[in-house]
């Protein structure tokens, strides 16, 4: 589950947080950038000296490595000493999607053609062995990819029932629940995970991410603290302390955190939006004007941006530019309902000023 993007200023009613960590300096060195290791799940091989095990083995060894193609050849040597091993099967479908580059986010593949293939061949893993807690995991999990949270909640409840103790079925509940809008059962969930993995930090990311969008800005901050100490130079868990930090207000200790994501990921347009309303929070409406026309001409089509740089401008009382601004948001996604307010607020604020 990707962190969310910060896309404008929410209405938060600004408490300070005990034992807040000092943002890191402006002027530091320029860091490289160094996301943390990906997930990696439980392995398949049961160590039960099974005359498929060694290719279990080999093949969880190699998914590791991230040589996709030589573990799927793995599983499947010991998809053919075992037929009626549901293990191989598990093993097989990670590495096929991995080596097919499948994204893994929720409902960002609903109609790949590996993960349907997939999907049937996880189904036909749990015929062999109902019992068998990967095989209901990892069916969950491609569901969750084809965007269908509520068979997917199915299967991942299966899986949790004969083990409780993986803290990816944990994670994965936790996304089902955010898609079907249940912020509190989510943040259990991914709690649960973070618990059952604290070295892991796209688990602690995750978890702070349920927490603001909860409105529990605190928490998220705290989350967000552990998430960076694991991974101190990933760009996307620096943007996520610093965008908690805004809507706690503090642009201050946000604007160190964004500037240094920036630096590591200088391309990146959601980020850099972020460090322009940090200063738009801080007054500097030149510096926030720049770095917004910035997020702009790396992502024309990012409404945050638009809007937010619309609202400078009006703010400046370039009413026109900031229409102009506000009718490109409104051509990329007419429904977004941050675009309607954007527009009646300037008409508003038009009629206003003809009245003067």
């Amino acid at each position: 589950m990707n962190a969310w993007a910060y896309q404008s200023a929410p209405v938060v009613t600004a408490m300070p947080s005990a034992g807040v960590t000092v943002a890191p300096s402006a002027s530091a060195p320029p860091p490289v950038p160094e996301p943390p290791p990906p997930l990696k799940p439980r392995g398949v091989a049961r160590g039960d000296g099974a005359p498929q095990d060694a290719h279990l083995a080999s093949g969880d060894a190699l998914y590791d490595k991230t040589d996709y193609a030589a573990a799927e050849e793995a599983y499947r040597k010991a998809m053919q000493l075992a037929p009626k091993d549901p293990a191989p099967i598990v093993g097989f479908s990670r590495a096929r999607l991995a080596k097919d580059s499948v994204p893994v986010d929720f409902n960002s593949a609903p109609s790949s053609p590996s993960l349907k293939g997939v999907i049937e061949e996880l189904k036909r893993a749990i015929k062999l062995d109902d019992k068998y807690a990967p095989a209901h995991l990892e069916l969950g999990r491609a569901l969750l990819v084809q965007g269908k949270a509520d068979v997917a909640m199915t299967s991942i409840k299966r899986a949790l029932e004969l083990d409780a103790s993986d803290p990816e079925a944990h994670s994965s509940f936790g996304v089902a629940l955010l898609a079907k809008g249940d912020l509190a059962g989510a943040t259990v969930a991914l709690k649960k995970a973070a618990d059952l993995d604290p070295g892991a930090a796209p688990r602690q990311s995750n978890l702070g991410t349920a927490l603001l969008a909860s409105g529990k800005v605190p928490e998220a901050i705290a989350a967000y603290e552990k998430a960076l100490k694991l991974a101190p130079n990933d760009p996307g868990t620096l943007n996520d302390l610093g965008t908690a930090h805004l809507a706690q207000s503090q642009p201050d200790l946000a604007l160190g955190y964004l500037e240094k994501a920036v630096k590591l990921a200088p391309k990146r347009a959601t980020l850099v939006q972020n460090l322009a309303y940090a200063h738009h929070q801080k007054g500097q409406l030149d510096k926030a004007q720049g770095l917004y026309e910035e997020a702009i001409k790396l992502d024309p089509k990012l409404v945050s941006a638009l809007i937010n740089l619309g609202n400078l401008q009006a703010q400046r009382g370039k009413l026109a530019e900031a229409r102009a601004l506000f009718d490109k948001a409104k051509a990329v996604d007419p429904s977004d309902p941050r675009v309607k307010s954007a527009l009646a607020d300037l008409d508003e604020l038009e009629k206003s000023s003809k009245k003067k």
